[in-house]
């Protein structure tokens, strides 16, 4: 199954629903503290139900909508790319679409409520028939089904099966009056199909921009320390290892009786006093055994003394890795990978690399990737379908997430992203808010009552001459012009001004 969209309501800073789109790969960016790590918790709490990373409280509560008394979080997702057949009744395959469980878009559609932000109440949103006649075929018991057939006298291939059955009542109806409706999966009958529905849900691995980076932190040590851990709790391994111990045990208590059988031919009295204290094998400690396993680089530099950039590296592949183990454990078809601020402790260059490397990541098969950024320089290795701005309205504190920018420019524009989301500001950015002025035919409309300063130009055969022109055709100058070192370099307050102007600008000409 693939992630298709993300609705939440009253969690955190969303008070109303607000509906999120999702591709392979999906990068959420604005300011410090907007929401963008709410979402990929909201995930979290969805996908894992309080046994991930995060752990639903009250304080999780919109704070808004608590005090009107709302006191209801809710969490859904749409799904698509749906198994060809599940597994809901015993061992009899079924589909999705024959039993009415997707939404008027052919998605999966699952809602989680959690009143006062308590154990969860499933539904599931589905274009389901609403006919008195074959209403409610879900909630029904097997008994309840045949009870159905044989009144009606309802051919039917097989009675044992509650899948056929329902599919003989559904097509002995001959109008279902299908309608979209909210299905309790969490009652009566709909429990156990719940149960066996959640084995198709996606797996689901936080990794948080606040998770430990210190030395101290037994992962950044060395993964494979914590690795043993994991591996030295396999119920197999136990076994053996009580094998192990018990054989060891008995061969000790050997040595012993043989030992103080030679000692009480000698003296009895002290041979009496001595008895053999031999470990318990559950009191064994093997991971001490392996306490020396290591990752260390060719000059045997131990990870936890790399720079804070090859920590979080190895950390985050770790995860990566890890997330792929229990995926394969728990035999489920599909994974999301979401991770927050992967550029930080990284260099530019290779924040680069690693978005390359969770493009490709998203390319793979049952494969998607969420990523949550500050960084410009990432933003700009990604395709515009990749983002998704979160604004807030200043007036309602409303939060907005727009996955097709409402663009100044007639395209998408990278930078625009970067200065929306960070307020990032770039000579690039400069160049393509002027060029866009002057391919439009206005330079003297904007030029129109602007304060000019002086300027000198060197012309093509060296001579000098001083003219007035306004700042922002100054810094454009001092942009495509840097060996003419004549006049005073622009500032950033000046360049971040003459951003604005030109914004402005536009603004206006496209309101008109």
């Amino acid at each position: 199954m693939k992630l298709s969209n993300l609705k939440i309501k009253n969690f955190r800073g969303y008070k109303e629903e607000i509906a999120i789109d999702f591709v392979d790969l999906t990068a959420f960016v604005g300011k410090n503290d907007i929401g963008k790590s709410t979402i990929l918790e909201a995930l979290d709490i969805f996908f894992n139900e309080g046994k991930g990373v995060v752990k639903l409280d009250k304080d999780d509560i919109n704070k808004q909508a608590l005090a009107e008394n709302d006191t209801e979080i809710v969490i859904s997702v749409c799904l698509e790319e749906l198994p060809t057949s599940i597994v809901i009744d015993s061992t009899n395959e079924t589909t999705l679409q024959s039993e009415y469980l997707l939404n008027s878009k052919n998605q999966l559609e699952i809602i989680k409520k959690y009143p006062n932000a308590g154990k969860e109440k499933v539904f599931i949103k589905a274009n389901h028939p609403t006919n008195d006649s074959c209403k409610d075929l879900l909630l029904k018991t097997q008994k309840d089904l045949q009870k159905i057939i044989n009144d009606r006298s309802i051919e039917c291939e097989d009675r044992t099966k509650n899948a056929v059955m329902r599919t003989a009542i559904w097509n002995n109806s001959t109008d279902l009056q299908l309608s979209e409706i909210e299905i309790d999966v969490t009652k009566g009958e709909t429990k156990t199909i719940w149960e066996k529905m959640r084995n198709y849900l996606p797996f689901y691995s936080l990794f948080q921009s606040d998770r430990k980076n210190s030395d101290g932190d037994s992962e950044v040590q060395d993964p494979l320390k914590e690795a043993v851990k994991q591996i030295l709790n396999d119920s197999g391994l136990q076994t053996k290892f009580s094998e192990i111990a018990t054989e060891v045990e008995k061969k000790l208590k050997e040595v012993s009786d043989r030992t103080l059988e030679k000692l009480r031919e000698m003296n009895p009295d002290v041979a009496s006093s001595l008895n053999p204290v031999i470990p318990t094998a559950e009191s064994l400690k093997w991971a001490e055994v392996f306490k020396t396993v290591s990752i260390a680089s060719d000059e045997n530099i131990p990870i936890n003394k790399r720079g804070s950039g090859v920590k979080r590296l190895i950390l985050l592949n770790f995860f990566r890795a890890e997330a792929e183990r229990r995926k394969n454990e728990e035999n489920v078809p599909s994974i999301i990978y979401a991770i927050e601020e992967p550029e930080t402790s990284q260099h530019t260059e290779h924040q680069k690399k690693l978005i390359s490397a969770f493009l490709s990541l998203s390319e793979t098969a049952n494969t998607q990737v969420v990523i949550t950024t500050h960084s410009a320089a990432l933003v700009k290795e990604l395709k515009f379908e990749h983002l998704r701005l979160i604004t807030t309205d200043t007036s309602t504190t409303t939060k907005t997430v727009q996955s097709v920018l409402p663009n100044q420019l007639p395209y998408p524009s990278l930078n625009e992203v970067n200065y929306l989301a960070f307020t990032e500001i770039t000579e690039e950015y400069h160049n393509e808010l002027y060029g866009f002025i002057e391919m439009e035919g206005d330079l003297n409309d904007y030029e129109k009552g602007k304060t000019t300063i002086p300027y000198t130009e060197i012309k093509k055969d060296g001579t000098q001459k001083s003219i007035q022109i306004i700042s922002t055709k100054y810094i454009r100058h001092q942009i495509h012009h840097p060996e003419n070192t004549l006049n005073p370099r622009y500032t950033f307050d000046q360049l971040k001004q003459s951003i604005e102007d030109m914004r402005s600008f536009i603004q206006s000409k496209k309101s008109k």
